[in-house]
């Protein structure tokens, strides 16, 4: 039987078990998903030994996603890019590889509840300059957006981040955001603000064109008081939950050899978890 993990400190609070058992089930896969606890300070040689621990790959989660990295023998471009690795596997030669597949969940949710939405223009706003901020300018980088513009409240981290993906990124202080927004056809918020617990995202999208779309990668709660106000305001809008969903099919398909699907049965298992269905 082929057993695969979501691993991080903490971990207890991962929906990924949800999602990859509600797929093992739907395919009739004799296959295991657990949650394993694995401490930064253990987290390389955890992943350099994955086989002795009984797993063909994982997840990586916080605070382990570097050390996943470093661990992996074999990295796709994405994780390249990206810098960091949160989906491991065994190649039919026992090599480890690596990827980053939160990229491709951000696209993979906007293709599934806003089609064509990449159709909407070239110039993207990122707001954040973190983990999450790297894969989704590879992502938007990836889909041909030729300028990305990266808001942080420090300058220092947002340039670095446009240093190192290159001359259609660039950096803008957080003082110019309003009047940024002008030429936007793509907002995203990677940043935690607006989560259950942390101070809101304060913003003024007065100079937002209406037909620009505006996404936040928090999923706790499901509607962001940026949501809601872009919503209001008649942009159209997706929420962050999809994009962890999509970003735990790649590693399921690796692991267990049937690529799945997110479904709006699969969306309601994990609202209802989440106490917001």
């Amino acid at each position: 039987m082929r057993k695969a993990a979501v691993t991080g400190h903490p971990i207890g609070h991962s929906k990924s078990p949800l999602i990859h058992g509600y797929w093992l089930k739907q395919h009739g896969i004799e296959g295991s998903y657990v949650a394993q606890d694995v401490p930064p300070e253990t987290a390389r040689s955890f992943y350099s030994s994955l086989p002795e621990h009984g797993f063909v790959g994982c997840n990586v989660t916080i605070p382990n996603k570097e050390h996943a990295y470093n661990a992996a023998e074999k990295l796709d471009d994405a994780a390249k890019m990206i810098g960091a690795v949160n989906t491991l596997w065994l190649d039919e030669n026992g090599v480890l590889n690596g990827s980053n597949t939160d990229g491709l969940g951000f696209l993979g949710n906007l293709d599934q509840l806003l089609p064509n939405w990449d159709k909407n223009g070239n110039k993207a706003i990122v707001l954040g300059a973190g983990g999450a901020a790297r894969a989704i300018i590879w992502a938007l980088l990836s889909r041909g957006y030729t300028e990305v513009y990266i808001a942080n409240r420090t300058m220092e981290k947002a340039q670095k981040l446009a240093d190192h993906f290159g001359p259609n990124t660039i950096a803008i202080s957080w003082d110019t955001l309003g009047e940024k927004l002008g030429e936007a056809d793509l907002l995203v918020n990677t940043t935690s603000l607006g989560m259950t617990g942390q101070p809101e995202l304060k913003i003024d999208l007065d100079n937002l064109s209406k037909s620009a779309v505006v996404t936040d990668i928090v999923y706790s709660p499901l509607q962001t008081e940026l949501l809601r106000d872009a919503t209001e305001r008649g942009n159209r809008t997706v929420d962050g939950l999809g994009m962890l969903l999509h970003q735990a099919v790649p590693g399921f398909e690796k692991w267990f050899g049937v690529r799945p699907e997110v479904t709006g049965e699969l969306r309601k298992i994990i609202l209802r978890e989440m106490g917001l269905a």
